[in-house]
């Protein structure tokens, strides 16, 4: 690899203008591929197969016409006062003319909704009222009923009287009858005439009371039903007002009527709007000429992709840009840096970019990209500048020098980078597409950034030939001096209180780790003068915390029900749900079309990113509910169930990728360095590295320390993904860093100084690159903090603060101190393992032989030093590099 770079490097060289104009066109390709086939970049993080997902599936099954996401605006009057009529007339116009959008499916008032369901709640008092008033005449059509019944039983019997005086007299007449048979008289026939007319007369009485009893039967019957229909009209009415009991906290326009809230709903889901339709209507919000009427449009709608470079962005590559003039001390050598960054960021990110219409990028991808790319494109370019310039001050040709930079330290410079980019592939077995997507542009950035300072750096630095020295430097070139080199070890004493030190404080600063929270953002962690932070605080004073987190539950029955049980159903399940501490209101949306799922809106006490929240979330989705028909399961999503699922699949694959990364370390370190204690030491400082990384994030945006300093107005849980992505982009670092110096420590070591003596001249060798590399890394990821967006800010600090500790503490104190304190058996390795394990040669030290500095054949002066005796022998375990200039 050192032969080809080397032959790379010379190529460069003497056909600069070819490289430059090469790597122009593929600059302009990547921009023409961009605009043809670049598409949406979404702002939402999600991970499929999730159980929030798999609700939100269900749902969009089950539910076709009500499928797509909403977006909420909040109205608030200026002065804190009622709304007006004609300013209800504007907001509802205003709605009203959103649905023209493309994209958007309608827009609903909140005074509109207010007015429904406090027309319910009237319904409810007027139906009870309705009721009464019937449940009133019933009674008294009852008690006349009961009268007459009274009546018709006493004619009854009266008639009944009447006929057994009559039937007496029949008697009494056909006695009589009997007794004068043969002569019959007309008095006797008189008498019989009497009687059957008596007879007729009774009967017809008999007829016309029974005839009533059937009516009276028709009444009794017509009141028995319509008190049945009383009751069931009171028993539909009592569960709804039930259900409306469980919904009472839940409003759309406040109790003091000085806010209301607008939903539009779109016709896909809402990470699936396109950004032009969510920013025509976060523009129209902002230009609503509503007299005393301010609109705020939530983080769902206004949250989008954020710029890629801002004012603080741009800010620490000026710091970049002045550590790099003051090391070199010459403003065109510290522009190459600069140059080659900005143009290996600008083709990653466009050839990155021309896939976004095949495969989904979050906003967060691409500024991670430029983020990577511009830090490791300054310092890989500023290596082999560096040694390029060390070696022209000792008389080297140009060209020639180049070619052996480009073979030396452009050879580390592939192997450094190729190890970040390895530690950033391996998020794709992560099994989350986003993070593998992220670790994918973020490995081409490097990768680029290992491309240009390999071909296009050194094709700049044949074009400005030996005006990269500075005038005095020109002057003097051969003559460098000889460079003091330590010969005395640190005191094993300060070893000792170094590492003891230096362990305690990232310890304590790791603590607050142990309390560390992850999440996704929330209109909380948007700037303060953002109208997603003002919407998001409007709805938490006037409606309440839950309001910017209502939980979507999905009650799944044994077995479909009947369109009449539909809302017992709702009145149960609702019921049981409002039970669970922290249940503030429980909104019924409907069941769906064969009545086998029901779904609820729950609004928590807490917000979305609240523990309560989460706490409540666990405890529905362990819940069940027993019916008649047998148990009901919940089902929840909405931010806080997303926010739960993210987490837990990142805390699941998180083992996995450390195993791999650390496994990965372990494996490279050893065959570098040919030791064991060497890649263990690397390891434990960079975990300790990642700890303190994490403890300061978790410190100042969870805890809200130092808050004002870092913008940090609402502390909210960490970033879910930063963890995972820190992990991979500081391993990558840290490893680079520990090869800047260890090497060599290792090289001292092998040409015959002590192990102790080697471990303070390899950090005297490495230092001052460290340096100036960390100060310049750290500069541009400390650019990022001050970012415009929430899920930038973290990432920035997370990795400009990893960076600090990693590159100051542990490489520069903690791992010269175990060294020390390990002596030659940091260098142990067994000689049979020595013979197997493949000379990797990082440094390209054989094609350093064999390119004497110097130009003559009997001259050799290394990179940092004159040729100064060993203090012992060489030793005859590793084979040595040559450590980076």
């Amino acid at each position: 690899m050192a032969g080809l770079l080397y032959r790379l490097g010379r190529f460069s060289a003497r056909r600069h203008w070819l490289v430059i104009i090469t790597w122009v066109v593929i600059m302009a390709v990547a921009g023409v591929t961009y605009t043809l086939f670049a598409g949406t970049i979404s702002s939402s993080i999600t991970i499929p197969n999730t159980k929030t997902s798999q609700v939100q599936d269900q749902l969009a099954d089950k539910f076709p016409s009500a499928n797509g996401g909403n977006g909420t605006l909040v109205f608030e009057t200026t002065d804190g006062k009622r709304f007006s009529s004609a300013q209800q007339s504007e907001i509802d116009d205003f709605l009203t003319g959103l649905e023209d959008l493309d994209g958007v499916k309608g827009a609903t008032s909140g005074f509109d909704t207010q007015r429904q369901l406090d027309d319910q709640r009237q319904e409810i008092t007027d139906g009870r009222e309705q009721i009464e008033s019937g449940r009133a005449k019933i009674e008294r059509g009852q008690e006349q009923l009961d009268a007459r019944k009274a009546e018709a039983e006493s004619g009854k019997e009266q008639i009944a009287a009447a006929q057994a005086q009559l039937d007496a007299q029949k008697a009494q007449a056909e006695a009589a009858g009997a007794a004068g048979a043969a002569t019959p008289t007309a008095q006797a026939q008189a008498a019989a005439a009497q009687l059957q007319q008596a007879q007729a007369q009774i009967d017809a009485q008999r007829e016309q009371l029974e005839v009533g009893e059937q009516q009276l039967a028709d009444a009794q019957k017509t009141i028995d039903t319509n008190k049945q229909k009383l009751d069931d009209s009171e028993q539909e009415l009592e569960q709804g007002s039930e259900l409306l009991d469980l919904s009472k906290d839940i409003r759309f326009v406040s109790q003091d009527g000085n806010a209301a809230i607008g939903t539009v709903q779109f016709t896909t889901s809402t990470y699936e709007v396109p950004a032009d339709t969510k920013t025509a209507i976060a523009d129209d919000a902002e230009s609503a000429d509503i007299e005393g009427v301010e609109v705020s449009v939530s983080n769902d709608i206004a949250q989008g992709v954020p710029s890629i470079l801002g004012p603080g962005e741009i800010a620490g590559v000026i710091i970049a840009a002045i550590v790099l003039l003051l090391m070199l001390r010459t403003v065109i050598g510290a522009a190459i840096p600069l140059i080659s960054a900005v143009l290996g960021v600008g083709v990653a990110s466009l050839a990155a970019l021309s896939f976004s219409s095949l495969v989904e990028f979050i906003s967060v991808t691409p500024v991670l990209g430029v983020m990577l790319g511009l830090a490791v494109g300054i310092d890989y370019s500023l290596f082999i500048l560096n040694r390029h310039r060390t070696q022209l001050k000792q008389g080297m040709q140009v060209h020639e020098s180049i070619g052996l930079a480009n073979g030396t330290s452009g050879n580390a410079v592939v192997f450094a980078g190729a190890t970040v980019i390895v530690a950033l592939l391996a998020l794709n077995i992560t099994g989350i597409p986003f993070l593998g997507l992220m670790g994918s542009v973020g490995a081409v950035a490097v990768l680029f950034a290992i491309l240009i300072a390999t071909s296009f750096t050194p094709a700049l630095l044949s074009i400005i030939g030996m005006r990269i020295l500075r005038k005095k430097e020109r002057s003097s070139i051969g003559d460098t001096g000889a460079t003091r080199v330590p010969d005395k070890p640190m005191s094993t004493w300060r070893a000792v209180i170094t590492l003891v030190a230096g362990v305690a404080v990232l310890g304590t600063i790791a603590l607050p780790a142990t309390q560390m929270r992850l999440g996704l953002p929330s209109g909380s962690s948007e700037a303060v003068e953002s109208t997603q932070y003002q919407a998001y605080k409007t709805l938490e004073q006037e409606f309440g915390a839950g309001q910017n987190g209502p939980l979507l539950v999905v009650a799944t029955l044994p077995e479909s029900i009947s369109k009449s049980d539909v809302t017992a159903t709702e009145v149960t399940i609702g019921q049981a749900i409002a039970k669970n501490d922290d249940v503030e209101a429980v909104l019924p949306i409907g069941a769906s079309e064969d009545r086998d799922i029901i779904a609820f809106q729950v609004k928590p006490a807490g917000g979305p990113d609240s523990v309560s929240t989460e706490e409540l979330v666990k405890d529905l989705r362990e819940q069940t509910v027993s019916t008649d028909d047998g148990k009901v399961t919940l089902g929840v999503a909405g931010n806080a169930s997303a926010n739960i699922d993210v987490s837990e699949k990142l805390s699941n694959v998180l083992p996995l990728y450390l195993v791999v990364v650390v496994g990965l370390s372990l494996i490279i370190l050893i065959i570098v360095f040919r030791s064991f204690l060497v890649p263990i030491t690397a390891t434990a400082g960079f975990i300790l590295s990642v700890l303190a990384s994490f403890g300061g994030l978790t410190a100042i945006y969870q805890f809200g320390w130092l808050g004002s300093v870092f913008g940090v107005h609402d502390p909210a849980p960490i970033l879910s993904f930063l963890p995972i992505i820190e992990i991979g982009i500081l391993f990558g670092l840290a490893m680079d860093y520990q090869l800047f110096l260890v090497s060599g420590m290792r090289e001292a070591y092998a040409h015959g100084a002590s192990a102790k003596v080697a471990v303070q001249r390899g950090l005297h060798a490495g230092r001052a690159v460290v340096t100036a590399a960390a100060i310049i890394m750290i500069s541009v990821f400390a650019g990022f903090i001050f970012s415009e967006s929430s899920t930038i800010k973290p990432i920035g600090f997370g990795l400009a603060f990893g960076v600090l500790v990693d590159a100051f503490v542990v490489r520069m104190l903690l791992i010269p101190a175990a060294m020390h304190l390990l002596g030659k058996s940091a260098w142990w390795f067994p000689k049979w393992l020595d013979r197997i394990v493949p000379d990797v040669d990082v440094e390209g030290a054989k094609l350093e032989r064999t390119h004497p500095t110097s130009g003559h054949e009997d001259t050799h002066t290394g990179a940092h030093a004159l040729p100064v005796e060993p203090d012992a022998n060489p030793h005859d375990a590793g084979h040595p590099p040559a450590h980076r200039a």
